[in-house]
């Protein structure tokens, strides 16, 4: 539906992301994902979502999920990469940290929480680690990388949660739309209910 989409969206601001590389799984060839990744820049898309290699990760096979996430990356040319750890399988700190070092290293434009098909999706913890290793690529390479929460946040305070750990972490500078989103398919529902 990118093109429809596309259509829809010509004279807006809002981007066209697309999931790609056997979202939400990720359990295909690197060829299979690389030819999704062409297909959805081809299309329209203005972002591609891409999930790691959960069960490379788990063992041990870092380089592999770095050589991954660089050619897809470069597959999306000038669109923009949000990598989806799916920090929920990740298991401990100690992974979520690894992963996300591994996504940034590799050329990720966004760091993702979840696809939020699983449990536990976004959890504070695990986006506080996401938001630390964000920090301190920046501080080394002056490049700012995005993060979005995603997975399970249904309520504004939980929102506001995120928000504040940005802010805290990050700084002001990253609360606009090109560096923090919350995937907000369940929140923009109890937020209309509010207001």
């Amino acid at each position: 539906f990118a093109p429809l989409a596309k259509k829809e969206l010509h004279g807006s601001d809002v981007k066209l992301a697309c999931v790609a590389t056997a979202f939400p799984s990720g359990q295909t060839s690197l060829a299979v994902k690389l030819m999704e990744v062409s297909y959805v820049v081809l299309e329209g898309a203005d972002e591609v979502d891409m999930v790691i290699s959960r069960g490379k990760f788990l063992e041990g096979k870092y380089g592999e999920v770095a050589e991954e996430i660089r050619a897809v990356k470069a597959a999306c040319g000038a669109v923009h990469l949000k990598v989806i750890l799916e920090t929920g399988e990740l298991q401990s700190v100690q992974n979520i940290r690894k992963a996300s070092e591994i996504a940034l290293a590799a050329g990720a434009d966004f760091l993702k929480t979840s696809t939020g098909k699983i449990q536990p999706a976004a959890t504070p913890d695990a986006f506080l680690v996401m938001l630390d290793t964000i920090s301190e690529f920046h501080r080394i390479t002056g490049k700012k990388v995005g993060i979005k929460a995603a997975g399970g946040i249904a309520d504004p305070d939980t929102a506001l949660q995120y928000l504040a750990l940005v802010k805290d972490v990050l700084g002001k500078e990253w609360l606009c739309k090109d560096l923090f989103r919350i995937g907000a398919s369940r929140l923009a529902e109890s937020v209309f209910s509010e207001l």
